[in-house]
């Protein structure tokens, strides 16, 4: 038995990111969160998406067997949550490789924070590229990727064909990558055309040695509402800001 398909699910909606909306609203410097990034929980609305996201799986065929979990509190409910009704998977891993990026000295920053007070990180990160990037005490993209190469060599030997995988924007992205074989352009040409939503589900398929895509980043409901009941543009700055969007 080899593994043939994965689902790539980002977390439910965190209290981290209600708090990231409302400080780039707000026009702060600072994301006020003080709780460290790996104990953050979901938002009620999370609670939902995950709720949503349950259905989902159920109705998956055939089911996962398998489950890779980030350790972050988040994805461990939003795991729980999904997966309470069924489907049984019958193993569940949590794995550190699936952390969410770590941004260092510009974690908990927005972007008027960045350019207040790390000015010189933000002009490195316009030099070197989103990819390359590394804040200091941080990750960059390419440093993400490499730990989940290791985790990719040690999930093809899973005994399931299929798994489930329960982690973060970055992670879900940089996977699709990783397994579509994408270089740099190409992979920063996809991030900047669509965003890892919460609870967001992508579903890649290997017919023989190459991973296809099935399915990209399909939405789960309900989604996380900002002003007048719509969602919040925080998603899009996710895409392109230089903090961390837990």
């Amino acid at each position: 038995m080899a593994l043939q398909e994965l689902l790539l699910v980002r977390h439910g909606e965190s209290v981290g990111n209600v708090a990231a909306t409302a400080a780039e609203l707000a026009g702060a410097e600072v994301i006020a969160l003080g709780i460290r990034d790996a104990d953050v929980p979901l938002s009620d609305t999370g609670v939902e998406q995950a709720q949503a996201l349950a259905t989902r799986l159920r109705d998956a065929d055939p089911a996962p067997q398998i489950a890779w979990v980030s350790p972050y509190l988040r994805a461990q409910q939003t795991f729980a949550i999904a997966t309470a009704d069924g489907p049984v998977i019958d193993t569940v891993v949590i794995d550190e490789r699936l952390r969410d990026r770590e941004l260092g000295i510009l974690d908990l920053l927005t972007r008027r924070g960045v350019a207040a007070r790390h000015p010189e990180e933000a002009e490195r990160r316009a030099h070197l590229g989103k990819y390359y990037h590394r804040p200091p005490g941080g990750e960059s993209w390419a440093d993400v990727a490499l730990r989940l190469r290791s985790f990719l060599r040690d999930a093809a030997d899973a005994p399931a064909e299929v798994g489930l995988v329960v982690a973060h924007d970055a992670v879900v992205m940089l996977l699709i990558a990783l397994l579509l074989r994408w270089d740099e352009g190409a992979l920063l040409d996809f991030a900047s055309r669509h965003t890892v939503l919460n609870a967001s589900v992508t579903t890649l398929r290997r017919h023989g040695v190459p991973w296809e895509a099935r399915r990209f980043l399909r939405r789960t409901a309900p989604a996380a509402r900002g002003r007048r009941g719509h969602r919040p543009s925080r998603e899009r700055r996710c895409r392109t800001r230089v903090s961390r969007c837990p």
